[in-house]
């Protein structure tokens, strides 16, 4: 059978057996310890009273800490969490002026080439203000319209894009013409597809150096 609990004015106290000293309770404990003895109808309180304001205290300590501890927790996980944000709101914006810059360049060149071939006014612009180069557009006009100096200039661009030995690509994997293929149609030509093709473009410009030479000598 079990031992009934000793009443707590029976036992020694605790603190002192430890070897601690004794600790009092605080003017608002006292109150309290007051307030409930007159509530059970006594004059004074008791040990009861005042272990009960005691462990009231430490209950509150505990409670405190508790809270502290979930306080520091939170604001822990908070400031982790707005890093997180702020850090993931930094690469979006990243990635926009990313995405931005690479379209402002796109349609850069997009205005700056011709898509049927060569390039428009304003690439013609951009060459004169980046390299310093007085570029002309292509000469379109028959043989038998041209100066001497047109056909200067369209045998010059005849033989150095299509009389080379080695020929860069004129289509591409779609079999779409490149753009060096599709200079010719800036120059009044036929885009060609075939190394055929664009050794005939060759050589009509040969022709035409050919004329400006025998012009030149008659001048």
């Amino acid at each position: 059978m079990a031992r009934a609990p000793r009443a707590p004015w029976k036992r020694a106290n605790p603190r002192k057996r430890a070897g601690k000293a004794s600790k009092h309770l605080t003017p608002s404990q006292k109150s309290s310890a007051k307030a409930r003895a007159r509530r059970a109808g006594r004059r004074y309180p008791n040990l009861v009273d005042n272990m009960r304001m005691a462990a009231k205290k430490t209950t509150k300590a505990k409670s405190s800490k508790t809270k502290s501890s979930k306080t520091k927790s939170s604001k822990t996980k908070s400031s982790k969490t707005k890093s997180a944000k702020s850090r993931k709101r930094k690469t979006a914006k990243k990635g926009v002026r990313k995405i931005a810059k690479t379209s402002r360049k796109r349609s850069t060149a997009a205005k700056e080439r011709n898509p049927h071939g060569g390039l428009t006014a304003a690439g013609r612009k951009a060459f004169a203000r980046k390299q310093g180069a007085h570029l002309k557009p292509g000469v379109t006009k028959h043989e038998s319209e041209m100066t001497p100096q047109e056909m200067r200039r369209k045998g010059s661009w005849a033989v150095r894009f299509y009389g080379r030995a080695n020929l860069p690509p004129l289509v591409d994997a779609k079999g779409r013409p490149t753009r060096h293929a599709l200079s010719a149609h800036a120059w009044g030509e036929p885009v060609p597809k075939t190394v055929a093709a664009a050794r005939r473009i060759a050589a009509k410009g040969e022709r035409l150096l050919a004329r400006y030479n025998r012009a030149k000598a008659k001048a």
